[in-house]
């Protein structure tokens, strides 16, 4: 955990804790499919996919919002949309969300970014939040809307319970669901610690902006981690779609990987929205030169450095 005083957009903030224990609750949502939706980004056409997506399954489908469904839409009309949409569902907030909703705390975008991450990098993040605090400022109604959102939810598919996360089991924006943690074996006793002390089955996050989907066995069944990386942007190399999870009592017709975990499909489902389109748009507000067209645009254009095959389910 990286401690609260190491600088704006790698410090994560007290107020971003919670402990695993705490998801250890009744649900606040229970459906038969649920479709968890983290780093939308602000991509409006991913948005739009999302809810096309949800009326082509077979039956009533509930979406929840796990963070950073915000962070392009710096064009006040494009934030407006988001904004109304994500309202319709069941939400929590990410660190794009927690740090528009007031003005600057000293945690930057609130990333807390490993060591891995440059410093340019770290500085156009906190670039880019500032411009969307701008955005945000003209919708006061919206931004109370994010301030007063959980850090995270707890809902039931079928036997399933899923604690609906943006970071970890542990803070808002912990790092403990990236790929590279779950598969370190000193990762392991914590990993465990987390599933015991919140008694859910599969955990749901994002944040990360990477994929994984990991089964483990504890002891006492099957549970998973599905961390969907990236609703908005590409995730793999050469595949120009995003990615969401799906968590259901009915097999998914077009998954791209998954596991069964109480009974339930886990499964991470392609986001294949118009690709030209939403270039259109984040072009329009980020163009050549901005801070999000450098460290975006080429993960927009051609997808991340990460094949699909590193994201596929492991059994620990």
């Amino acid at each position: 955990m990286r401690s609260a005083d190491a600088g704006p957009g790698r410090s994560c903030p007290t107020a971003y804790r919670y402990p695993p224990r705490s998801l250890d609750r009744a649900p606040e949502l229970v459906a038969d499919t649920l479709l968890v939706v983290g780093g939308l980004y602000g991509n409006v056409e991913a948005l739009q996919e999302v809810l096309a997506m949800a009326a082509r399954e077979a039956g009533p489908v509930a979406i929840a919002f796990n963070g950073d469904f915000h962070w392009f839409d710096a064009a006040a009309a494009d934030f407006r949309s988001v904004s109304e949409e994500v309202a319709r569902h069941a939400a929590i907030r990410g660190n794009v969300e927690t740090e528009i909703a007031g003005e600057d705390s000293g945690a930057g975008c609130g990333c807390a970014y490993p060591a891995d991450v440059t410093d340019a990098e770290v500085a156009r993040s906190n670039e880019i939040l500032a411009r969307l605090r701008v955005t945000a400022r003209a919708f006061p109604e919206a931004r109370a809307a994010l301030a007063a959102l959980p850090m995270n939810l707890v809902a039931r598919v079928g036997d399933a319970r899923v604690g609906i996360v943006h970071g970890d089991a542990s803070s808002l924006a912990g790092w403990g669901f990236a790929h590279g943690a779950l598969d370190d074996p000193a990762h392991s006793r914590w990993l465990e610690s987390a599933f015991a002390d919140s008694r859910v089955d599969v955990f749901a996050s994002s944040h990360t902006c990477l994929p994984a989907l990991r089964a483990f066995d504890f002891g006492r069944g099957a549970v998973a981690v599905a961390n969907n990386g990236a609703a908005g942007m590409p995730n793999f190399a050469g595949e120009p779609f995003g990615v969401v999870t799906r968590v259901s009592v009915r097999p998914a017709r077009d998954a791209l990987y998954g596991t069964r975990v109480a009974g339930a499909f886990v499964d991470a489902l392609a986001v294949r929205y118009d690709a030209v389109a939403w270039q259109r748009r984040f072009l329009a507000s980020w163009p050549e030169g901005s801070a999000a067209h450098r460290s975006y645009f080429r993960r927009i254009a051609e997808g991340p450095a990460f094949a699909r095959e590193r994201a596929l389910p492991k059994a620990a």
